[in-house]
């Protein structure tokens, strides 16, 4: 083999060799999270999906763009609220790239942007409102500070997903006073608890004495009702029969001389008849009569029976 045939091989590994190095450099692979923004001497050329692609060697250039959630940590800074208190705020912003051509070629360094933006909109937000509404409306600070930065990156090819305040601390002398404040809200609640807890004791207990009372009025009447049930009945049952048992007038000046005995019976010196009996004594005459037919004895005339006064010693 000459020298100029060895030359020849050499020559053309070399080209060989050149040509694949030139390959290796057209050939890109663009993760599935990634898009491509090509480049063809310094103009846009074409986007890229994930996967193999090829480029041109020394022409073309290739900006791959993560289109995965991003997340900004937006640093502490001081926000005067509407009533002039000084709080200390800081925030994360979450967002994902929607154009990449827009992200590449409409703003410079997105994260300082929008950070930059998130500091400036976070304080127009919580400036507006006072610091009890601030404290208490993080739903509504992240929903504002979303739409207004998901207007404001649109033209720079992103949305913002969500906003979320990490922390809100006011001064310490505020936040002691917040503390104290709520030590006598606690308190308040309490006290309101334990006065509404009496409050149904004495209500119950008076409940349950009026319940206990119209018991008792209830077992009271209930008993008055049957007594006087049975008293009917019994002078009903008593009525009954005399009626049934035709009764003339000597049983009854008989029945009226045995209860005079039991009225006379007792410790007093006088007995008060009443007037309606002197009607009734005037069947005392057939008494006699009636001992006479029953072949009882005689009372002699000398102790013969004397109807008696209207009151009796």
């Amino acid at each position: 083999m000459t020298a100029g045939t060895i030359s020849a091989v050499i020559l053309l590994i070399l080209i060989a060799l050149f040509l694949f190095i030139l390959a290796l450099t057209g050939i890109r692979i663009i993760a599935p999270y990634q898009k491509g923004v090509v480049e063809r001497l310094g103009r846009f050329q074409r986007v890229a999906d994930p996967g193999l692609t090829l480029i041109v060697p020394f022409l073309d250039t290739l900006r791959k763009v993560d289109m995965r959630e991003q997340v900004v940590d937006v640093p502490p800074q001081e926000v005067i609220t509407r009533d002039n208190v000084v709080v200390t705020v800081d925030a994360i912003v979450y967002y994902e790239a929607t154009d990449p051509v827009k992200l590449v070629y409409n703003v410079a360094d997105f994260m300082t942007a929008a950070t930059k933006l998130a500091q400036t909109n976070l304080r127009n937000v919580i400036g507006e409102m006072e610091l009890d509404q601030a404290l208490t409306s993080r739903d509504v600070i992240n929903a504002k500070l979303r739409e207004v930065l998901d207007d404001a990156t649109d033209k720079w090819g992103v949305r913002v997903v969500r906003v979320e305040i990490k922390r809100i601390d006011p001064p310490a002398d505020v936040t002691q006073a917040m503390h104290r404040q709520m030590k006598a809200e606690r308190e308040k609640r309490a006290a309101i608890l334990e006065a509404e807890g009496q409050r149904q004791s004495v209500i119950l207990q008076a409940e349950g004495e009026a319940e206990a009372v119209r018991r008792v009025a209830d077992a009271e009447r209930y008993k008055l009702e049957v007594e006087a049930t049975g008293q009917a009945n019994a002078i009903t049952t008593v009525f009954s029969a005399i009626r049934n048992a035709n009764p003339d007038d000597k049983l009854i000046a008989i029945q009226y001389l045995d209860t005079l005995k039991e009225v006379a019976n007792g410790t007093a010196t006088k007995v008060f008849m009443p007037y309606e009996a002197s009607g009734i004594l005037g069947a005392l005459g057939g008494i006699k009569e009636l001992f006479k037919e029953g072949g009882g004895p005689e009372t002699p005339s000398g102790n013969g029976a004397q109807p008696p006064s209207g009151n009796m010693g």
